[in-house]
């Protein structure tokens, strides 16, 4: 939709972009706004980047389990000797570090955030300056370009062609043309045009408050992950009540025992069925992700986007800004149809003067082509994606009258164009060498009428290169070599796109398709898009259709973009990317904004993504696994009716060394496999044969070391013995957790081995952790029961493999 304005120009006659300076509105005055400020009528709503410094510390102290540890932990304080009680200050050091870390990835989205924040222009005094939107009051005067968005409610002032798009709000994709005295909703963003509106709802009352605090928000929902852990977590707890409440009457009422060590041994045995460090963990590795990120000047506005990149499978990348750089230069003028290159100079000069808010090929242009003099702007179409012209209306000559009226168009050569035209065989031609070609056309009609670019009269082709991003190549070969599809999407034409795609290498860029011949068929779009790799004449609409049609065949889609055109998309996607140069608009959408404006940055964001996501997955397998083997261990005692064989001291000490310890190095190393989906199917599927595995194992070596030993010590003999047997299989599956092998990930193996064994034969060591192997006999079967047992779980995770695939 679009609709002309009739402009008024400035007193010296030259083209001006709206009405003469005299009338103006000047804005607030100091004293003004002063006032309102006193009043409290300022846009003051904190935006945040993350959770308060509160929220943070109650999120990782006030958890289900970490309530229940307290409790068991005064209890242990109380009846046991404080090596018993370890437990306790292990989940407080964790939770410590847990805290520090989220607080640093805190400050680190809090300065990036200042850096991406929008700073309207706000007039005032009659002078226009960039302020931040808290610093916006009650009757400000805000001044609007393309893709500004529109950060307050208000009502318009001025228009020169605006054209709004409220889609964030209302769902609707075509722009609304806005006059003076129509509504403007905060959310909304400018798509053509320009303009001022005067602020009626500031702070809270508007709209834009919670939008942007909610884009911007340091969040850990809709996460399949955490989704996926609080699953677990549940079903734990389940297992956990029936099977403690068990251990607590068995070893308390059916066991003749001594009180304080019964209940030494019952704290021992629930302990160890909490997953307590793998909240923990996901949380330490996503804050360090965002810490990482942040160095590189790359703002995570919702944390889910790390894991999301690590799933990604197909990239859209939009040419303009992220291939190319934003500038271009005009590197040849070609009249046509006997035109005077002079005269079509001053026409190029006279277009570029007119519009207030010129992108990048009409600055190109400016460059190139002075303003004429004497050439006043009495209409004007502004460029809009949609339909790929602007245009204008100049009364010609210097007079008093004025001269004559003439209507000329700027745009695209095949879309102003009939198909045949000689002047497109050229156009093809200069594609072909990744050029890119704009047609200047006469037209009998004022640009916005109907059937304006029908009655177009070639006058000029305007050539323009564009400049390739330098590190555009190697970010494409990143793509290839990680099996992420990278698929340009333009809305330039499909053989220019295709040329500049085939100069950076991308495969498929031979084969370029121009998306006004895609079916529209969501099945049928996708089919074609999965075929082919570079598209051209994209319209913001059809940017948002192929998004959709990936998604419908399973794939996650990352979109980059920087301009208005891309937000629909950008908001559509699973991943949006935007350029921290490019519009309002585009980076309040997006899930990530890459604050110095490099393409080359993403590979690092994936590969971040895909380090964090991959670990967690690896290092929850060892969190489970000994959840598993705790709660059939804890079944397995009540049922046969014996003494737990575990005092807490003992599980704390092979809970550091098989899982904490080695998680935290695991969950930092390099992972580049791409995140796949069913988190809990497929932690799960190795956590249950490795907890069976490691409880038969145990139980097995406890209940041959209760006939071997007898006696007054028996009991710590026995609990010795099978302490044994369950270090030995529970390195095992690190062992198996920490494959493919590097030197550091068998040193971190070797290295908790060697702990274990200081810990069997220093002696103030065995005192402290109650650990005395006696004899050769039974210590022997225990490291035979384990090497059977690990044995056991190679064959176990092999057939899961081949049975239960990812």
């Amino acid at each position: 939709m679009t609709q002309r304005a009739k402009i008024d120009t400035d007193s010296s006659g030259a083209a001006g972009g709206g009405p003469p300076v005299e009338h103006r509105p000047a804005g607030l005055t100091s004293a003004e706004v002063a006032e309102r400020v006193a009043r409290g009528e300022v846009n003051d709503v904190p935006v945040r980047s993350s959770r308060s410094a509160v929220d943070i510390v109650r999120a990782n102290v006030f958890t289900r389990f970490n309530a229940i540890i307290g409790v068991l932990w005064v209890i242990m304080l109380f009846v046991a000797p404080i090596q018993d009680s370890l437990f306790g200050f292990v989940i407080v050091a964790n939770t410590g570090i847990g805290i520090i870390q989220e607080l640093r990835a805190k400050k680190t989205l809090d300065g990036l955030a200042v850096i991406g924040e929008a700073r309207p222009t706000v007039r005032r005094d009659g002078t226009a300056a960039e302020l931040s939107t808290s610093e916006i009051v009650l009757g400000d005067l805000i001044e609007l370009g393309p893709g500004d968005k529109v950060v307050v409610d208000g009502v318009v002032a001025e228009a020169d062609s605006l054209e709004v798009d409220e889609s964030l709000l209302t769902g609707e994709a075509d722009p609304v043309v806005k006059k003076p005295g129509d509504p403007m909703m905060s959310g909304s963003f400018v798509v053509a045009g320009g303009g001022a509106f005067t602020a009626t709802k500031v702070g809270r009352e508007a709209y834009a408050a919670q939008l942007a605090e909610e884009a911007s928000r340091f969040t850990l929902v809709h996460s399949e992950l955490r989704s996926g852990i609080s699953t677990i977590l549940k079903y734990v707890t389940w297992m956990m009540i029936p099977t403690a409440t068990g251990l607590i009457i068995s070893q308390l009422v059916v066991k003749d025992t001594d009180l304080k060590d019964s209940i030494a041994r019952t704290v021992g045995g629930i302990v160890p069925m909490i997953p307590e460090g793998l909240v923990l963990l996901t949380s330490v590795a996503f804050a360090i992700g965002v810490v990482r990120l942040g160095r590189k000047q790359c703002l995570v506005q919702e944390l889910p986007a790390i894991e999301g990149l690590a799933r990604v499978d197909v990239v859209c990348l939009d040419k303009t800004g992220t291939l190319t750089e934003g500038g271009m230069d005009v590197t040849e003028l070609r009249p046509l149809n006997g035109s005077d290159e002079a005269y079509v100079r001053k026409v190029l000069g006279a277009l570029g003067a007119s519009d207030p808010h010129p992108n990048a090929s009409l600055q190109a242009i400016i460059e190139t082509c002075p303003e004429p003099d004497g050439w006043r702007r009495a209409e004007a179409l502004p460029f809009s994606s949609a339909r790929k012209y602007s245009g204008a209306t100049f009364e010609e000559g210097g007079g008093e009258d004025g001269g004559p009226e003439s209507s000329w168009l700027l745009g695209a050569p095949d879309v102003l164009l009939e198909a045949g035209d000689p002047a497109l065989a050229e156009t093809d031609h200069l594609n072909e060498q990744g050029l890119r070609v704009l047609l200047l056309a006469r037209t009998d009609r004022a640009p916005g009428a109907p059937g304006a670019a029908e009655a177009a009269r070639p006058a000029a082709l305007v050539v323009l290169e564009q400049r390739l991003r330098p590190d555009a190549s190697d970010t494409l070969a990143y793509f290839t070599d990680q099996n992420v599809a990278a698929k340009v999407i333009s809305g330039d034409n499909a053989v220019s796109v295709g040329a500049v795609a085939g100069k950076l290498d991308l495969p498929g860029a031979e084969h370029t398709v121009d998306a006004r011949t895609l079916p529209e068929d969501r099945e049928k779009m996708a089919e074609v898009l999965e075929e082919n790799a570079v598209f051209g004449r994209v319209t913001p609409q059809q940017k948002r259709d192929m998004v959709a049609a990936l998604q419908s065949k399973g794939h996650t889609v990352a979109m980059t973009g920087d301009g208005v055109n891309d937000v629909l998309a950008l908001k559509d996607a699973d991943i949006g990317v935007s350029m921290g140069s490019g519009s309002e608009a585009t980076r309040a959408v997006a899930q990530i904004v890459l604050l110095n404006n490099s393409f080359a940055t993403l590979p690092s964001v994936v590969a971040e993504g895909r380090r964090v996501i991959g670990n967690i997955t690896r290092v929850a397998t060892l969190f489970l696994t000994k959840t598993v083997y705790s709660v059939l261990l804890a079944v397995l005692v009540v049922c046969s009716q014996v003494e737990y064989p575990f005092l807490p001291r003992h599980l704390t000490l092979l809970s550091t060394l098989t899982i904490g310890v080695p998680a935290f190095f695991l969950a930092l190393a390099p992972n580049k496999e791409r995140a796949k989906p069913h988190f809990v199917r497929r932690v799960m599927r190795y956590a249950i044969p490795g907890g069976v595995v490691a409880a038969a194992a145990t139980f097995t070596t406890y209940l041959l070391a209760r006939h071997h030993y007898s006696g007054a010590d028996a009991l710590g003999a026995e609990t010795s013995a099978a302490t044994l047997t369950l270090f030995l299989v529970s390195l095992w599956v690190l062992a198996i957790i920490a494959r493919p092998y590097t030197w550091w990930r068998l040193a971190l193996v070797a290295t908790m081995a060697g702990a274990f064994l200081l810990a069997l034969v220093i002696p103030w060591l065995q005192d402290f952790f109650a650990l005395k192997l006696v004899g050769t006999t039974m210590p022997w079967a225990a490291v035979a029961i384990a090497a059977t047992g690990a044995a056991l779980l190679e064959l176990a995770w092999r057939w899961v493999d081949r049975r239960f695939p990812a």
